[in-house]
């Protein structure tokens, strides 16, 4: 039998709409109640998606007065670590928007509750469910360069939100770099074991806090991968979903983070006459391929959630993966904030 799902959307601001319209396209699934601390909040949202449920001002009185199973947290980042933890308490799932939490204790919290309560907390990370990212790890994956030895991403944009970004104290790392940090989790397929992080505000920028960083990473296969970014660069900007290099004992992997997929590997070698190996070798290109994905970005990662919830699997996003994830966020801003070498395992047991 089908499982039926009733979902309580708590944080009704204008990222909830992307989550609604998925929850009313699944045909199993039902919008049983809003939660915002701003009730007309909740009740404008309901009367742009013609719903009838009710709007309630707090988590747990609209699991219980609902009988939700799954809680969609959509609230501010600063209302993560509550949401979560009332949900899994009354006894349902949630499906939240980044990051998990904001400290290593609210991190690890959350995923001792999940396991205590048998209920699934999963986090979005909407970049990983792109066909190119996919395509750019699979020729990584498939071998042909060889074992990685490094991975190197180029983030460089100038965007003027206005608003709480241009007064944050790290808007980079805090409100963005979660993405690339959880791509390269993705791309190199390990975790993170320790980071150095310089933070900074160059000349020209238009933010109160550092907007600028360069950080480090030593991973746990031995591999290094180092994360440049910037979001007061003006001209030349790279991707949302950065510029990628990764080297291995055979080759390099590049991705623009548009539709440039490829690596370029040894040919067969080439010597001279005296038998030693020819000053520069030869390259063959070999294209990565994109799979054919029937949902991508939000709605890619959220079919993977229902997908685990429903044949009892993990989310590829699940709190005890994405807590690494979430590491190299805090343990950058630690190593800015001490300009030392942060070693995770300090504060996250690692797996």
């Amino acid at each position: 039998m089908t499982q039926q799902h009733r979902v309580v959307i708590a944080g009704c601001g204008a990222m909830s709409n992307t989550w609604v319209d998925y929850a009313l396209a699944r045909p199993n699934t039902e919008i049983v109640g809003l939660v915002d601390l701003y009730e007309p909040v909740a009740a404008a949202l309901a009367a742009r998606h013609g719903l009838t449920c009710p709007t309630f001002t707090d988590i747990r009185d609209a699991i219980r007065a609902t009988d939700a199973t799954i809680v969609f947290d959509v609230t501010i980042p600063a209302s993560h670590y509550g949401i979560s933890m009332a949900a899994l308490q009354e006894g349902c799932h949630v499906f939240g928007e980044k990051p998990l939490a904001e400290s290593f204790a609210e991190c690890e919290d959350i995923v001792q509750t999940s396991r205590n309560t048998g209920r699934i907390q999963a986090v979005m990370q909407n970049r990983r469910f792109d066909p190119r990212i996919r395509a750019y790890r699979q020729l990584i994956e498939d071998g042909h360069i060889g074992r990685v030895g490094f991975a190197g991403a180029d983030f460089f944009l100038g965007p003027h939100f206005g608003g709480f970004r241009d007064v944050m104290d790290s808007p980079l790392l805090l409100d963005m770099s979660i993405h690339t940090f959880d791509q390269a989790r993705l791309i190199m397929g390990v975790n993170p074991v320790s980071v150095y992080c310089h933070e900074f505000n160059p000349p020209g920028s238009w933010y109160t806090g550092n907007a600028m960083a360069i950080c480090i990473f030593e991973m746990s296969d031995g591999s290094i991968f180092n994360y440049r970014g910037s979001w007061c660069a003006e001209g030349s900007p790279t991707s949302w979903e950065a510029s990628w290099r990764v080297t291995g004992e055979k080759g390099t992997a590049i991705w623009d983070g548009h539709d440039a997929i490829y690596a370029e590997v040894v040919a067969a070698e080439q010597r001279e006459a005296d038998g030693k190996l020819s000053f520069l070798q030869p390259h063959e290109r070999i294209e990565g391929t994109r799979p054919v994905m029937e949902k991508t970005g939000h709605h890619g990662c959220l079919e993977d959630m229902f997908s685990a919830l429903e044949t009892g699997r993990l989310p590829e996003t699940h709190c005890s993966d994405n807590q690494y994830s979430m590491a190299m966020v805090l343990a950058s801003l630690e190593s800015a904030r001490t300009g030392q070498k942060v070693l995770i395992g300090d504060h996250l047991k690692l797996v």
